[in-house]
């Protein structure tokens, strides 16, 4: 071949790769401008669709802090994986990832399934895990998981304070106790924002803030974490002594209507939702109402001081110790003769309250027992509160009129008991029964005549004596004034002959009450009275809170100096 043919054949080469190269570079341009101009909207919003998400933003919680601003409640921060079931993740991928996590692998892969059948983006894997297991479950690289900040709530009191605060649900939502009941305020507000997310579903880079988490507020509340736990550990150990059905306690200042602490039996931990069972978690001392026994004694003498018809000093004659009444017997302990109202409380005696009750006139019994609070909410706003049983007064037999000045036929919850006393302990005056600390003074009502509340109170001092039936309710240094009741329990079989409610409800220091106290225990065994096993626990709570307090004892012995006490000479 020629010289010439050679470069001929070369330059047809060269030209037919240029024109190939020209071609190829002409398609690509035509592309891009397709791809770039005309397509470009499309595109954008397929490439949106896949990794652009609006993603959740989670609010704190507010805390519930005691009266000293301790903290009974916290909301932590913590992590939650999820998946996108349609990441195409692999089953040994998935398979891993539950292990990772300590979760059922067979149903976690059937969970899985399910979803990518039903079209689903999005699937809880596990939530509310230490972030430091969300970031090593991160770290596998599993298509579609990633994290989520969730918060999750702890109580530093654990079992202590359970039955007053409450608990909230996997989503921090409020479900019983102060949780539920101020919901609405402690509750964060979520926020949004809009991210964009890679291949296995992890935030790459935050787009923009659609709207700001707002955290919750705050609960400051009037529960004395100090004397919350006194009452706890007192009420515990008498339950356990006594192999009590239930128990409760609930503490209270008089002068505002502020619960100090409330303590049930039997407990559950909030920290640990296998405790979630409703005969756990119940608040016994706000749903539950029982039969008072002799702690109704002293309204019954309020009314009786109210008719002008008794003084303090008043006799009655409980004749051999019982007495017929309509057909059924009314009795006390042991015979005690003549006694005046006083007396009445120190003793307990059934035969003189119940023929003091059966000489006044119905309404005004009822309208003293109704003014104290009895038969109606006291509004301290706990879910599922109880109002208790006051039946109206045109119902009433002389029968009733007379059991129920003993605390039978009428039925109270352990909060209402003490609302009551407080109103015995404030000069009559009452306030509505309160969990959460005032910013001012609230405003009471004059549920009884002062004159009658402190008499009531200082006859109600003779019950804590020697002689008297709440003599284990005593607190050393400081004056008592309280009662003691027993009742027989009402079953679905009637009243059950060995079971009792034994209670004890009364206030220190008596000459300037600060404290109120009920204690109830439902079904004790072996010593059953008020006296023998409620009124240990008040003494035992009330010597502790007074120390706490800071209270001034007000039954100091006095001593004398002696014949030497000016200092003179002895000789």
């Amino acid at each position: 071949m020629s010289k010439r043919q050679q470069s001929k054949d070369f330059h047809g080469r060269r030209r037919t790769v240029l024109g190939l190269l020209g071609l190829g570079g002409a398609a690509l341009l035509v592309r891009d401008i397709d791809l770039q101009v005309v397509d470009a909207s499309f595109l954008r919003g397929q490439g949106n669709a896949r990794h652009l998400r609006v993603v959740p933003i989670a609010a704190h919680r507010g805390m519930i802090l005691d009266r000293n601003h301790k903290p009974l409640a916290i909301s932590s921060p913590v992590d939650s994986v999820w998946l996108d079931p349609q990441a195409n993740a692999t089953e040994a991928q998935l398979r891993a990832l539950a292990e990772h996590l300590g979760i059922g692998v067979a149903a976690f892969l059937q969970r899985v399934r399910t979803a990518k059948a039903q079209g689903l983006e999005f699937l809880w894997v596990r939530r509310l895990i230490p972030p430091s297991l969300g970031k090593s479950s991160q770290a596998l690289a599993v298509p579609g998981v990633a994290l989520m900040r969730e918060y999750k709530r702890f109580y530093p009191l654990g079992e202590v304070g359970s039955h007053v605060l409450g608990f909230t649900d996997i989503d921090d939502q409020g479900q019983d106790g102060l949780e539920l009941e101020f919901n609405d305020w402690m509750r964060g507000r979520p926020g949004a924002k809009r991210v964009v997310q890679n291949l296995y579903g992890q935030i790459v880079e935050d787009v923009d803030l659609i709207r700001p988490a707002r955290p919750g507020r705050n609960l400051i509340t009037s529960i004395d974490e100090r004397i919350q736990y006194l009452a706890y550990r007192s009420l515990k150990a008498m339950a356990v002594r006594s192999r009590a059905h239930a128990a409760s306690i609930v503490v209270m200042d008089p002068r505002n209507g502020t619960i100090v602490a409330m303590a049930d039996q039997p407990v559950f931990n909030p920290n640990t939702r296998a405790d979630y069972k409703t005969s756990l978690y119940k608040n016994r001392a706000v749903t539950d109402a029982y039969e008072p026994g002799s702690t109704m004694k002293p309204f019954t003498l309020a009314a009786a001081l109210m008719s002008g018809k008794y003084t303090p000093r008043s006799k009655i004659n409980t004749g051999p110790g019982w007495y017929m009444l309509d057909g059924h017997e009314i009795k006390d302990d042991v015979a005690l003769g003549t006694i005046d109202l006083t007396q009445v409380l120190e003793f307990s005696s059934n035969v003189a309250a119940s023929k003091i009750a059966i000489t006044l006139p119905p309404k005004l019994m009822w309208s003293v027992f109704n003014a104290v609070g009895f038969g109606q909410l006291t509004h301290s706003g706990f879910p599922g509160e109880s109002s208790g049983v006051l039946h109206p007064w045109t119902q009433w037999k002389q029968i009733n009129q007379a059991t129920m000045a003993y605390g039978y036929g009428i039925a109270v919850t352990a909060l209402q008991l003490a609302q009551a006393y407080c109103a015995l302990a404030h000069g009559g005056v009452q306030y509505p029964a309160t969990f959460v600390q005032p910013d001012r003074h609230p405003h009471g009502r004059q549920a009884l005549p002062r004159q009658v509340a402190d008499t009531l109170r200082y006859m109600l001092r003779s019950v804590v004596t020697p002689q008297g039936t709440g003599y284990a309710a005593r607190v050393p240094g400081y004056t008592v004034a309280g009662k003691t009741g027993t009742a027989h329990r009402l079953t679905n079989r009637g009243y059950a002959d060995n079971e009792y409610t034994a209670v004890f409800a009364g206030m220190v220091p008596a000459s300037n009450p600060r404290l109120v106290a009920v204690v109830v225990i439902e079904a004790p065994q072996g010593e059953y009275f008020g006296g023998q096993v409620a009124a240990p626990v008040f003494s035992e709570v009330m010597s502790g809170a007074m120390r706490l307090l800071d209270v001034p004892p007000d039954d100091v012995p006095v001593v004398s100096a002696g014949p030497f006490s000016s200092g003179g000479s002895g000789a």
